[in-house]
């Protein structure tokens, strides 16, 4: 019986043994890369966001809200 994994799993299994070296060149390379590589950085944003604390969560919000005022999102097509 073959086994199936789901996306989380999928990419834990990919990054588990991975330096931290190997892990930053792996975000690095998906931030501003190819879509493919989105489901990814979620998966590993999940598990940043399961293991900080409440404030550090509040403080990443304010990053991202504060990024988002900054831009301009391009026209829905």
């Amino acid at each position: 019986m073959p086994i199936t994994l789901d996306l989380r799993q999928a990419i834990v299994h990919k990054v588990h043994n991975k330096s931290e070296n190997d892990l930053r060149e792996m975000i690095e390379g998906s931030v501003d890369g190819p879509e493919a590589a989105l489901p990814g950085l979620g998966a590993v944003f999940e598990m940043i966001w399961k293991e900080i604390d409440t404030q550090q969560q509040d403080q990443l919000i304010h990053v991202v809200h504060d990024h988002l005022k900054q831009v301009t999102p391009a026209p829905l097509k």
